[in-house]
């Protein structure tokens, strides 16, 4: 009799586990490729994603790598199946190659997220 209460316990708390709503975060890129732009151009790219999982989605955190590149995250939280942007505006007074990581942090099942923007700014004259 122990043993089926013991077999019954453990296996309510499965379902318990396993039936608990979770966010998901999509996104529909990892990378960005700024190409080669002008000194001076419009640095502002998005990452558009998607809340594939079954809870609100909350970005707690979105890091740069250096200041030269400015993350906006959105304030409020995502419906499942709702989508929104992580915005991210790069210094293009900087001449040089972009090589640069964006780190998402939220409430998603899949954890932390690493994006990244490539390219490279040229001075044109």
């Amino acid at each position: 009799m122990k043993k089926i209460f013991l077999s019954v316990f453990f296996l309510s708390l499965g379902y318990v586990a396993v039936a608990q709503d979770v966010a998901t975060i999509t996104f529909d890129t990892l990378v960005i490729d700024y190409g080669t732009i002008a000194k001076g151009d419009d640095g502002v790219r998005q990452f558009k994603f998607t809340n594939t999982g079954t809870a609100d989605l909350e970005i707690t955190q979105v890091r740069s790598s250096c200041g030269c590149t400015i993350p906006k995250k959105p304030s409020a939280p995502i419906a499942p199946g709702a989508s929104d942007v992580i915005e991210v505006k790069y210094d293009t007074e900087r001449v040089g190659p972009i090589r640069k990581t964006i780190t998402v942090a939220s409430n998603a099942s899949n954890g932390i997220v690493a994006l990244k923007i490539k390219g490279e700014v040229q001075e044109y004259q």
